[in-house]
Formats: structure tokens, sequence, C-alpha cells
């Protein structure tokens, strides 16, 4: 490798990583986050991992590292303007009740991606994916009937997803790399106390962070001209959460202030397909699952006592997601593209909370790419996200449970993204490696 093409790597690498700012809201079940490309947007996601996704397509499969010569840069900033309430409804302790319905949990959030791709030879080529894959922000008012259960929940991530991609032969690309990840969580919640209004419960934290590292590997096959299949993997990230955990008793502050747990991330596989219906039309076809069931239960130890003082019980089941989309060359300049998304996810009746009101969702979404010049091309895209109405209770035998003190509610929630972005290609490559799908934009 150069010289040249270090510095490349290195400015390139760095430009992403200087665009990584707060990334929160949930938009690919649980605390997952879907956001890496506002060209996928539009599709709803559809042949991500088959190139659909634009260079950005590296975070679902690496190998589509190769579906573009030279030197090519991709930026997306996607605004999230979540919306969410919990009802409080009959089946509430009537101490809680009066104290009414959470108000507005959602907050709003832009969530920066990036990735860059460099050809090194006709068939060896490298690139970087920056993202946050985790993150979740809920806020519902302070003394509402759940605060118990819920005050405050923050979860941010950023991820840097290095690659290096292989050109077999013209029909199979292979691709792997690492996956380096940070990952941080703060929960706020009110603790009973007897003979205090729940207007006066003290607060209750846990904190923490982790930097851990995983991998990614894939493959896209172009069995013939106008069909790509592609199929990438992200390994589970373990994480040692180091933090800290604070409860109004002074005394018992004390002895578990410091805390450690383990998260294991979920692992991810992505299947894409892109089909050439005519040289203008394309249609795309997504699937991921998502291994969340993985995740457990995470029980928060004492460092000083080594003995476990409080858990989060999650319990998520594994979450698969469902897509189409279709694009349209409407001129030699501008594409638009449409999609549909269903995502069956981790959370139902017997794990959903007050931090995570989740449920199953369904997408909606459009987008177009203009070709500004030879270098520049501009997307943007617009989705609706539909969260099922649904049902939270805990309490005594309730996978959440404070107290033996009952909570009933109706979570209601929706979500619009809009997404806008640029890719530049700083080159313009005297040879042309063939390329598995010819796209105008």
């Amino acid at each position: 490798m150069t010289g040249e093409t270090i510095r490349a790597l290195a400015f390139a690498g760095a430009v992403a990583a200087a665009s990584m700012g707060a990334a929160t809201g949930a938009q690919a079940g649980a605390f997952g986050l879907r956001e890496q490309s506002a060209q996928g947007l539009g599709l709803s996601f559809a042949g991500s991992a088959s190139g659909a996704a634009g260079v950005s397509s590296i975070f679902w499969n690496p190998a589509t590292v190769t579906m573009r010569p030279g030197f090519v840069s991709e930026q997306s900033l996607t605004f999230v303007n979540l919306s969410g309430e919990i009802r409080p409804t009959v089946g509430t302790a009537p101490f809680l009740a009066p104290f009414g319905d959470s108000g507005e949990i959602g907050q709003g959030a832009v969530l920066p991606s990036g990735a860059t791709s460099y050809q090194l030879t006709d068939r060896l080529y490298v690139g970087i994916q920056t993202g946050a894959p985790y993150g979740l922000v809920t806020k519902p008012r302070p003394d509402w009937a759940g605060s118990i259960y819920g005050r405050s929940s923050r979860i941010f991530s950023l991820a840097f997803n290095p690659v290096i991609g292989y050109r077999v032969n013209d029909w199979l690309s292979i691709g792997v790399g690492a996956n380096i990840e940070y990952f941080r969580l703060t929960l706020r919640q009110a603790v009973p106390v007897a003979g205090l209004s729940p207007a006066f419960y003290p607060p209750a934290f846990l904190k923490g962070e982790s930097w851990s590292a995983g991998w990614t590997a894939g493959a896209t096959i172009t069995p013939w001209d106008g069909t790509v299949l592609g199929v990438g993997y992200r390994s589970s990230v373990h994480h040692d959460i180091d933090g800290s955990f604070a409860v109004p008793n002074p005394a018992i502050a004390f002895a578990v202030g410091a805390v450690k747990a383990n998260l294991n991330t979920p692992e991810k596989l992505s299947v894409g397909l892109t089909q050439a219906i005519n040289p203008v039309t394309r249609i795309n076809l997504g699937f991921e699952w998502d291994n969340w069931s993985r995740v457990g239960d995470i029980a928060i130890v004492s460092k000083l006592l080594g003995v476990p003082v409080t858990e989060l019980p999650l319990k998520f089941k594994d979450s698969y997601f469902y897509s189409v989309g279709l694009e349209y060359d409407w001129s030699p300049n501008l594409t638009v593209r449409g999609g549909f998304g269903y995502d069956d996810g981790p959370i139902d009746n017997s794990n959903r909370s007050v931090r995570l009101p989740d449920s199953d969702r369904y997408i909606v979404s459009v987008g177009g790419s203009y070709r500004w010049s030879d270098k520049l091309t501009l997307n943007a895209s617009y989705a609706h996200v539909f969260i099922q109405k649904n049902r939270i209770v805990a309490g005594p035998g309730q996978n959440y449970n404070v107290g033996n003190i009952p909570f009933a509610a109706i979570a209601d929630g929706s979500a619009d993204l809009v997404s806008v972005g640029f890719r530049y290609a700083w080159d313009s490559p005297a040879s042309v490696a063939p390329a598995p799908l010819v796209r105008k934009y």
C-alpha cells in the first residue's frame, strides 16, 4: 500500500469520524439503528446487502466495497423525529394512576454516517464505514405514573468498520472487516419510598461505557448482467461495561457504587437481491436477521462485593426485517426510488418496558438521487415508521417488577425520518473494473 493510499484513507476516516454526533432514536428494533445511508432509506433498505444503499452498503456487506472503482466517499445525515406516549390504564396501582401519562417521550436526533471505498488494484479494494449501530433516548415527564419503572434512558454508540474486498472473478466478490465499537448507556428511574408521595420519590441511576470489537464478512454474486445477490454478516460484540450505580440510601450507594456488566450485541445476517427489470428500472429485496435473544438478561455486578446488585431483564427475541424497493432512472441525471419494509421486532407484550415501548413496525419511504456532475451525486429520502400500538404490563409476576407495584399502560408511537447526503468521486480512474450493475447515478 502506497503512502498516498494511506493518506487518502486516513483523510476519509478522519472526515467520517469528525462527523459523528449524538446517535439517538431506535429504528431497527430494540435499540438498534439501521439509518446508515440516505440512499438506502429511500428503498426502506431493500437490497442494502447487494449494494443498493451506495457505498454505505459496507455496513450490511463488506464485499460491496468492490462495486465502485476508484476513490469514492459518501456522507449522510438523517433526522429522526420520534414521537411516543405511554398512557396508564386499569391495573396500575391506585396511588400511581393520578400522576398520569408520560407526555411526549420521543426525542429528535440527527444520525451521521459515512463510508469510503478505495480501489488498490483491478481486484483489491479497501474501505471504511462509520456510524451508530445502536442508540436510544426516551424521556417522559419526571413525575408521571410509571416513573418507578423509568424516568429517562439514553444509549449512545459509535462504530468504525474498516474492510478489505477482493474480486475473485467477474461474478464473485468477497470481503472481511473489523468492527470497532464504543457503547455507553445511562438509565434513570424513581425509587419508591414508604411514606413519600410518588412526586417526591428520589432518583436512582445506572451509567456505564465500553470499547470493544467484532468482525464482518460477506460476498456478492453476479450470476449474469443485471442481477446481484449479496450476503453479509456482522458478528456479536462482547462489551465489558464499567460504570456506576447509585440509589438514595448512602450506605447501599457506597457498597455498590462501582459496577460492571457484560453485554453481547446481536449478530446480524443481511441478504439482498438487486434485479434489473430493464435498463432504467431495478427492483430490490432485503432480509435481515438480528440475534437479539443473545442479549438475554444483563446482571449489574458490584465491583466491590462481586455479586449482582440489580438486573436488566430484557429477554429480547430475535428480530426479522423484510423489505422491497423500486428504483427508476427518470433521466440520465435523476433516479427516483421508493420502498416498503416490515420489522418483526424483538419486543412483545412479555418484555415491553416504559424505557423501550417498542413493537413491530412498518416503514414506507421515497427518495431520489441527482447527479450534479461526473463527481458529485446528491441523495435525499423521507420515510414514515408506523409503530403498532401495544400494552405494557409490569409488577408482580411480570418481566419488569419494582417493589411488587403494578403498572399497566398503552404505548403508542411513530417516527418521521428525513435523510440527506452526497457521494463524491475523488478521482477519475483510467481503468474501470466491471461493475455488477451499471447505475446511471
